[in-house]
């Protein structure tokens, strides 16, 4: 069946994921799930798309929301500067296909609104660092709970 008779667009007879999306916001946490999301996309010959979300900033936050913008563009450009040199450590010998996304939101809905987007396969987040996680849920435990593509957790 070609993708002009399956409206979904569904790909059979593909040998594991087309690509991976990883959150990555700087901690130790994201890093190691970075890491790890880069095997996997070496050995599967996947696309790694690396996502940092940015929090959105609302109107009334006046003068204080400008310099969140601001702060957020700056992590992103961090980020990127800190995967590249990353990526130029391995050279040809760890060749990994990537890409850098930002989104803006909360973690949890703008790792979905990517993954949608790119019709991804898998998705690797890092394990929350933060207590208060366990009674509100934390990113990697609500899009487990979402079902909508195969998560690791890293931890």
């Amino acid at each position: 069946m070609s993708d002009e008779q399956d409206p979904t667009g569904f790909e059979y007879g593909h040998d594991g994921p087309k690509s991976i999306v990883v959150g990555v916001d700087g901690s130790d946490s994201s890093w190691r799930a970075a890491a790890y999301a880069a095997g996997l996309a070496r050995r599967q010959r996947s696309l790694l798309v690396l996502v940092y979300v940015q929090p959105i900033v609302t109107a009334s936050w006046g003068q204080v929301g400008i310099s969140l913008v601001e702060t957020g563009k700056q992590i992103a450009d961090e980020l990127l500067d800190y995967i590249r040199a990353s990526a130029a450590k391995f050279g040809n010998r760890e060749r990994v296909r990537w890409e850098f996304r930002t989104a803006q939101g909360d973690p949890y809905n703008g790792l979905i609104s990517v993954a949608e987007q790119l019709r991804t396969d898998a998705v690797v987040v890092g394990a929350s660092e933060h207590a208060g996680h366990r009674l509100a849920g934390s990113v990697a435990v609500r899009l487990v709970k979402a079902g909508r593509w195969p998560v690791t957790v890293v931890p």
